[in-house]
């Protein structure tokens, strides 16, 4: 074969290998341009120009932007400068109007010199893609509004109980200004509960439910109802789990009315046998007194019925202070006697159980508005709490209980001190709830709670400051004069 017949078939196989790259260049499902240093469109593909027409000679922001100037940050400009590869995300408007959301992409065309002569632009249509990116955000939105909106507490925890999210209403009751983990949150406790719902859920991956009392950053305590659920890493492991805790506290109090008049009706009805034979006892010594005209033997038969009658009286009030509200029936009382009073009735306890219990009464303190029988149980309900409080704490050699009282300008104010086994934060702030007892099987729970009840009711406070394993202090505030106190509220 001669030269030039070898010349024309290396231009031929050349030709033809330019329009199998022309034919793939313009195949191409994506938009491609050629720009000069100017940032004119040199050359476009087929899929560009069904699109955008045929621009070449324009400037690439005029031919797609609809722009009368450069395109601020234009990725094409930068490739020409620092000769990388560079990529953003453009709308591009077609010539219908369309807007096109697409991810460009710059390739820069280098020269025999090494210099940038040209840049190949690839524009890739995202529309899809952000469709599906807008209806996850979306869906997203409104997943998210539902978890906020949801009637109860949520929250998201780890496997060292932080809760890593949670939902408004928990974030509105508990705050987030606090320690992240939730034993903290909920009880104020400084390590986790001994029963945790959610620990059980990590360790077998099942739901589990419990009834919790929680405590949130108003000082207002919460039963609720627990249940937890497992949520899983594209792995299948447990990394979090989701808490929800649901409100029952008005449904607690309904239930607890009921249960509270049982329990009072079933803890007295031992008791009324007894008074009521006592009764009869007592009816019986009288009546034959009369017969025998027997003054002495009529006076010890009274006074066995008048001693029993006041017994059933307190059983009665003790039904309406759980039962009913009762209509307390305010008197001056002196302060100071009437104290004296309580301390002598819990004297004989203390004695029985080897504790001091010293008295600090300044004759000072004054009168106050009260009923008396109902405020003398209430603080003897706290005298008996102390008292249980030294009993049974093995810890100390010597246990005292100290009741004072004192004036203020318009308070009484009485104190119960004790050396105890103190309480807890968590314990304090149930210390009033029905039912709640520290005591185990020994206590009933009812004591502290209608003792609150009664200061509340004469506008009062009681106040509770306690150690663990070193004691308790509560001091009940009572205002002197009633019609001041509820004007005052």
């Amino acid at each position: 074969m001669s030269d030039g017949m070898r010349d024309e078939s290396k231009n031929r196989t050349h030709d033809n290998g330019n329009d199998v790259y022309k034919a793939y260049f313009d195949e191409m499902p994506v938009l491609l341009t050629i720009h000069d240093r100017d940032l004119r469109i040199l050359d476009s593909n087929k899929h560009f120009r069904d699109r955008f027409g045929d621009a070449t000679g324009k400037y690439c922001w005029e031919a797609y932007k609809g722009r009368n100037q450069i395109c601020p940050q234009c990725v094409t400009e930068e490739t020409f400068l620092t000769g990388k590869k560079l990529s953003s995300e453009e709308t591009l408007t077609d010539m219908t109007g369309r807007e096109i959301p697409v991810i460009v992409r710059t390739t820069p065309i280098l020269d025999s010199a090494g210099k940038v002569k040209r840049v190949l632009q690839v524009s890739t249509n995202i529309y899809e893609v952000k469709k599906l990116q807008k209806k996850l955000h979306k869906t997203k939105s409104h997943l998210l509004q539902l978890f906020n909106e949801v009637p109860c507490y949520i929250t998201v925890q780890d496997r060292d109980f932080k809760i890593t999210d949670a939902n408004r209403r928990f974030r509105e009751d508990f705050g987030e200004d606090h320690d992240p983990r939730c034993f903290a949150a909920y009880k104020h406790r400084s390590e986790p509960c001994l029963m945790c719902p959610v620990a059980q859920t990590f360790e077998d991956g099942k739901s589990h439910r419990s009834e919790e009392m929680v405590t949130s950053i108003s000082g207002d305590q919460h039963n609720v109802l627990v249940q937890t659920a497992p949520l899983r890493n594209a792995a299948g492991e447990i990394s979090h789990v989701v808490e929800m805790s649901t409100n029952i506290t008005e449904l607690r109090q309904l239930q607890d009315q009921l249960t509270s008049l049982g329990l009072l009706v079933g803890s007295i009805s031992h008791n009324i046998k007894g008074v009521l034979a006592a009764l009869d006892g007592g009816v019986y010594i009288v009546n034959s007194g009369l017969k025998r005209n027997d003054m002495a033997r009529m006076e010890e038969g009274w006074d066995i019925v008048q001693r029993n009658l006041g017994q059933v009286r307190n059983m009665v009030l003790d039904i309406l202070y759980y039962a009913k509200d009762r209509e307390l029936e305010f008197s001056p009382v002196d302060a100071v006697p009437f104290v004296e009073e309580v301390f002598s009735k819990m004297q004989y306890k203390a004695d029985d159980l080897d504790i001091e219990l010293e008295k600090d009464f300044n004759p000072d303190a004054g009168v106050l508005e009260a009923d008396e029988t109902s405020l003398r149980a209430a603080l003897i309900n706290i005298l008996e709490n102390a008292l249980d409080a030294c009993r049974v704490d093995k810890n100390k050699d010597k246990h005292r209980v100290s009741f004072g009282v004192s004036g203020e300008n318009d308070h009484v104010v009485f104190t119960v001190l004790d050396n105890g086994i103190g309480m807890d934060q968590e314990t304090r702030e149930k210390v009033f709830s029905l039912f709640f007892s520290s005591k185990g099987t020994e206590g009933t729970g009812l004591g502290l709670f209608i003792s609150n009840k009664i200061v509340q009711e004469h506008k009062g406070q009681v106040e509770v400051n306690s150690t663990p394993n070193v004691g308790t202090r509560f001091t009940v505030r009572i205002p002197r004069l009633q019609e001041k106190a509820e004007e005052a509220a």
